[in-house]
């Protein structure tokens, strides 16, 4: 039996869906399993076991490029394709594919397009995301296992990290703090880089940390002004590693302090404590799912949660969260 699943488009979600891709594993022993997915897809999980059969995705611009991707889909035939997004446009990709069973939520008017699946409903209080992507499956009659987030870091990778850090003046004699300022989704969920500054500054002199930065390239505005307000001018990682890359420094780090974004989770797949500031997301559906772990958020602002990529008010749900908090939540992940 061959089954193709469309993996989420975000790196957390990939995160959160991986028990749910063990579940299926369970279910179906003696399938060949196949990982559909953006690009970054096959650098996240190179190295893992499903690393092997992950078939990257193009965007699918146009009714050209969706004909495309659904070719190179029927061409390997097969038998069914399980939907862990919840898109219009990713149930038409399967059902151009020609693959006979088409699941997922049926969800955004597409239930049409599949041959089996629950109807989506909305979760109040909300579900951690990775229990909804269990749900599903449960959903669809199969049974789950008990769920874990696990990524591996190779000896290669890490010798790699230690090289690339000591290059950049991190010393294995003092506690490594990795900060994560930026956020793909939108500047809304974006911790202020001054804030994360003065939390450098913090840890640097009452823990003797050295600090690193990483994020996009896009990231390193955000990369130098923290490195302008410290002392001990940080690791700039920003635009130089890939993902497997970032995970070899995250498992040099003591603790990784971050905004909601897929890089926390990748830290908490590494059981590497992470501090998370949350914002206009809700921690209730994202926070992160391992222990060791905590989350920074304000109760009490009247607009949470907006989920906006920008605040059109005065950000008040991520202002309001100090550096001495941070510091705190930093420094009791470090003893």
């Amino acid at each position: 039996m061959r089954i193709v699943v469309r993996v989420p488009n975000w790196i957390g979600d990939v995160m959160f869906a991986l028990p749910a891709l063990e579940s299926l594993k369970a279910n179906y022993p003696g399938a060949e399993i196949w990982l559909a997915g953006a690009p970054w897809v096959c650098d996240l999980l190179a190295g893992e076991a499903w690393g092997e059969r992950v078939l990257p995705l193009g965007p699918a611009k146009g009714l050209g490029g969706l004909r495309t991707a659904a070719h190179d889909l029927r061409e390997r035939e097969f038998d069914l394709g399980l939907l862990l997004t919840n898109s219009f446009g990713s149930a038409v990709l399967f059902a151009l594919a020609k693959i006979p069973e088409r699941w997922g939520a049926k969800h955004e008017g597409r239930g049409f397009l599949l041959t089996k699946g629950p109807r989506a409903e909305a979760n109040d209080p909300p579900l951690h995301m990775v229990r909804y992507y269990l749900r599903l499956l449960e959903g669809l009659g199969l049974r789950t296992v008990p769920p874990e987030i696990r990524l591996t870091v190779t000896a290669g990778e890490r010798e790699r990290a230690r090289a690339d850090l000591e290059a950049l003046g991190i010393s294995s004699d003092r506690p490594l703090v990795i900060l994560n300022p930026g956020a793909a989704y939108g500047p809304a969920k974006r911790w202020p880089a001054a804030r994360f500054a003065e939390l450098g500054r913090l840890l640097q002199e009452r823990k003797g940390a050295d600090i690193a930065v990483t994020g996009a390239a896009s990231d390193a505005g955000l990369a130098a002004e923290i490195g302008a307000a410290l002392a001990r001018k940080p690791a700039d990682l920003t635009g130089r590693t890939n993902l497997r890359g970032l995970l070899g420094a995250m498992s040099r780090a003591a603790v990784f302090v971050s905004n909601d974004t897929g890089p926390m989770h990748m830290a908490n797949a590494l059981r590497i404590p992470v501090v998370g500031v949350f914002g206009p997301t809700d921690p209730r559906a994202t926070a992160p799912f391992h222990p060791p772990a905590a989350v920074l958020k304000k109760d009490g602002v009247p607009c949470w949660p907006c989920f906006y990529r920008e605040c059109p008010y005065d950000h008040q749900c991520m202002t309001a969260v100090t550096a001495e908090e941070a510091f705190a939540a930093a420094a009791e992940l470090l003893r």
